[in-house]
């Protein structure tokens, strides 16, 4: 438990921020997972607009240091790697 003043409202903060950054990465899994869908769906157009989406949200998750850049970077690749099979 904290003691000093400072540390209770350290751990305040420590609360709100993974709220909220946990409220990101589930933005981020569900951009993902839908360009997944669309693409085992085989359906290409839906795919690339949602790769565009999913890939400024991944982007913006990488800034705020959420996710490493290489991890955004193999997961942008692979999806787009099997959007070009479709």
């Amino acid at each position: 438990m904290a003691n000093s003043s400072g540390s209770r409202k350290r751990a305040r903060q420590a609360v709100k921020r993974n709220k909220h950054n946990s409220q990101i990465r589930a933005k981020v899994r569900t951009f993902v997972k839908k360009v997944a869908y669309a693409i085992k769906a085989g359906d290409k157009k839906e795919a690339v607009r949602g790769f565009a989406a999913m890939q400024k949200n991944l982007d913006q998750a990488v800034n705020k240091g959420l996710i490493h850049k290489n991890q955004a970077a193999r997961k942008k690749s692979r999806l787009s790697a099997q959007i070009k099979t479709l």
